[in-house]
């Protein structure tokens, strides 16, 4: 459930409150900001105006929006402990006559940095009538504290150069996370109250402290758990919930990556043999796809290839568990996966090793890795062990090394991270299904090999409400990548209990890359 980088277009919503940052703050509104972590915890939340985030690329929303941040008591299970500070900005409608409900985001991730996320939401209309309000979720980017890692990110850009499980690689990763671990802690983070609970309450904070009634909350990846936890705690002026590629809390354990992995590979390999021209083109891919994990791992490549960009060709390592995320990630993307690959069956691994370099470039600073592993240490792992996940892989793909499914997709070494980072077991409190009568709806993709399709009715079996949309050929996080999920979801604001799915019929993936032969 990682962030990543999209090349379509994407979603945003908002509310029409114009008293959001007037009267309805009373004194509080014109007090100054109390840095985080001095002085008394205030006494409950408030929402302190001021300048927008200064973002690493420029979004022209921010130059109009109105911002500031909510202040919100760092653990609210410790009266009289620290607060913290969370960044929020509120998007004007581009409607003239804009609903009064607003729409409010939960990010991905967890510890996606939020507002790198608002030009997606705008191009997918989500503000064109009603205001789009983004608040940061503790810990990431422009909040105070920012829990973000560039040990780790620094680490990261090192580990392409070894095996997916090479000792090495191991080394240099909890190395990081132990070197920003302490780093954070030896500033006053409380680590263990980086979590969905809190996450929760700030939203619920938020709501209130913005004088609004009632809201929307669209979501997606880790942000539909979010959503859906915040919808169990905290119900309260909540007309709507759209939850988009999920993450149920009550089934989202560390095992659960290779069934979304296997589900959405399946569903690509499938598609491309129910097109004439990519069966044709490309026979026998599960076969392929069988043999060159087996062979990369008995015997992994070392090459030289360029990452995006102007970057500098950099030295990695593919092998068995790398080409398996390289396509998870979406570093190698859907509809070039069959041509990759017969490339790589050939002779060729140029894709995947330009996908494997791609994680030679990672943006220092920006992923709040702190909140990863706060939130995938207390609620994720707890009451799961490395045999639950090598049966997991073993279920999804037999037959394959046991040195590729021993770790889960996406997060390596897991385990040995969470024992550094040492947070408390909070999953018996999380890991909760989410029962309501609140319209719904559940948005999934069936090229999505990191939180699978499938995973959308675990979430609809409580949701008496609920409207759920499968979108053919499209990975994580539909919205954006999907012009008719934009028109279901802007109808379902506008009418939330009888949505308009009619686009969704008729449907189809796009055709895949056909290399010549």
């Amino acid at each position: 459930m990682t962030k990543h980088t999209l090349h379509a277009a994407a979603a945003a919503a908002a509310l029409a409150c114009l008293s959001a940052f007037g009267p309805a703050q009373g004194a509080a509104a014109g007090a100054p900001a109390q840095p985080a972590g001095t002085g008394p915890a205030a006494p409950s939340a408030r929402f302190v105006p001021g300048a927008c985030p200064k973002t690493p690329e420029p979004i022209e929303a921010l130059s109009t929006a109105r911002c500031g941040y909510l202040e919100v008591p760092e653990n609210r299970s410790r009266p009289g402990g620290r607060t913290i500070r969370l960044a929020v900005a509120v998007i004007a409608p581009a409607s003239a006559k804009p609903a009064p409900d607003p729409v409010v985001f939960m990010a991905g991730g967890p510890g996606a940095d939020t507002f790198d996320d608002i030009p997606f939401l705008i191009e997918s209309g989500l503000n064109k009538d009603r205001e789009l309000i983004v608040m940061a979720q503790r810990g990431n980017l422009h909040d105070q504290p920012n829990l973000a890692c560039p040990e780790v990110d620094r680490a990261n850009e090192k580990t392409v150069a070894f095996g997916w499980d090479a000792p090495e690689a191991k080394r240099i990763l909890l190395k990081a996370y132990r070197e920003c671990r302490d780093r954070l802690t030896a500033d006053g983070t409380d680590l263990s109250a980086y979590n969905s609970t809190e996450n929760a309450a700030d939203f619920a904070d938020l709501r209130t402290a913005l004088g609004i009634a009632q809201w929307n909350v669209y979501g997606y990846s880790y942000g539909t758990n979010l959503g859906l936890t915040y919808l169990r705690l905290h119900p309260e002026g909540i007309r709507s919930l759209a939850i988009d590629s999920l993450s149920p809390p009550q089934v989202t354990i560390l095992p659960w990556g290779w069934r979304s992995a296997r589900e959405g590979l399946a569903a690509v390999l499938a598609a491309c043999a129910a097109q004439p021209a990519c069966k044709s083109r490309y026979p026998g891919l599960e076969r392929t796809l069988d043999e060159q994990v087996a062979k990369l791992e008995a015997n992994p490549l070392t090459l030289d290839a360029r990452p995006p960009g102007d970057g500098k060709p950099v030295k990695v390592v593919l092998d068995g568990g790398t080409l398996l995320n390289t396509m998870v990630g979406f570093n190698v993307k859907p509809a070039d996966i069959p041509a990759a690959l017969e490339e790589l069956g050939r002779g060729d691994p140029q894709r995947f090793a330009q996908g494997r370099a791609k994680d030679s470039v990672q943006p220092t600073g920006l992923v709040a890795h702190g909140l990863t592993q706060s939130v995938a240490c207390a609620e994720w792992v707890p009451g799961t062990s490395e045999p639950d996940v090598l049966a997991a892989g073993r279920e999804a793909f037999p037959g394959w090394p046991r040195t590729v499914l021993a770790q889960t997709p996406q997060l390596p070494f897991e385990y040995d991270v969470c024992e550094v980072w040492n947070v408390a077991d909070d999953a018996a409190r999380h890991r909760v299904a989410t029962v309501s009568s609140v319209p719904s709806l559940v948005i999934s993709g069936t090229f999505d090999m990191k939180t699978g399709a499938s995973y959308a009715k675990d979430a609809s079996r409580t949701l008496s409400r609920s409207t759920s949309v499968l979108i053919p050929g499209i990975g994580h996080w539909v919205v954006p990548q999907s012009k008719c999920a934009q028109q279901v979801l802007a109808s379902f604001l506008a009418r939330p209990t009888a949505p308009d799915t009619g686009c969704v019929a008729g449907l189809a993936p796009a055709p895949f890359t056909i290399t010549p032969k």
